[in-house]
């Protein structure tokens, strides 16, 4: 597992390459017989070849996995909850945003640029590290999902910096109106680490020490190690302070900003 990690962290996929040499010669008896039925018409001549020689032993598609199931569910959230305004943080793009995008507005911030003309999605640039008061209070509706753990890594052009993730945090939690919504989500594991320049992986009980201070957690939801969502866990189980016994998942968090910050932070 780890050697193929480190083959898919410098742009090697192990997979695709058996599978595109299974297919080469699938490819070769299409080709040849697809020519056959041609024959001499010229309705449809060809082109450059474009051999997809690994698509055949693909899966029809992926419904499952992290990104699915929390841009999935996140979505579903804020439709239900119908916001004046949702702004995202360094979400997927090409997927919980244009989610979100296809029923109501939705800005997105980023440190890294983002062109598009696709409609309902506005973009600004911003380092979420970098406190900025005209942030304050900037919407009831916040969401960011599967980004916090890249703060201060300096894996997508941020500075590094040990604490970057609490920062980033803080800095995202000014946004939020008193009595507004943050979606948040990270990567858990039973073993909190950093895989460096990946990503952080939080252990449950951090998680919850870390937003307890300024927001109720009002619903929760892990993905597991068999990348299916489980709905309604209890963080502060004996499940959740052993982080639901995974290594590598994720969790997704509907939080309520309250009034006024906890005097004490409960342990």
């Amino acid at each position: 597992m780890k050697l193929m990690r480190s083959l898919q962290a410098v742009g090697i996929e192990p997979y695709v390459i058996y599978s595109s040499g299974r297919g080469l010669k699938k490819y070769r008896e299409n080709r040849k017989a697809f020519l056959a039925q041609a024959g001499d018409d010229p309705l449809w001549p060809l082109g450059d070849a474009y051999p997809c020689l690994s698509d055949r032993y693909d899966v029809s598609g992926v419904a499952k996995g992290q990104y699915f199931h929390q841009d999935l569910l996140v979505a579903q959230q804020i439709h239900a909850a119908k916001p004046e305004r949702h702004v995202d943080v360094g979400s997927r793009v090409d997927g919980f945003v244009a989610h979100v995008a296809a029923f109501m507005p939705i800005e997105v911030v980023d440190i890294r640029p983002l062109t598009t003309t696709a409609e309902n999605i506005t973009f600004t640039q911003r380092d979420l590290m970098i406190a900025d008061p005209e942030f304050d209070d900037y919407t009831d509706s916040l969401s960011c999902l599967h980004t916090l753990e890249h703060f201060g890594l300096g894996r997508y052009g941020d500075p590094v910096d040990y604490d970057g993730y609490r920062k980033g945090f803080d800095n995202l939690a000014r946004m939020v109106r008193p009595g507004g919504t943050f979606y948040l989500s990270v990567p858990i594991s039973r073993r909190q680490r950093i895989e460096f320049d990946a990503h952080r992986l939080f252990e449950v009980p951090h998680v919850v020490e870390l937003v307890e201070d300024q927001f109720d957690i009002k619903t929760a939801a892990i993905v597991n190690d068999a990348e299916d969502v489980v709905r309604d866990v209890d963080v502060r189980s004996a499940e959740g302070h052993r982080s639901f016994d995974v290594e590598y998942g994720c969790i997704m968090l509907d939080l309520r900003k309250r009034h006024e910050r906890s005097a004490t932070t409960p342990s």
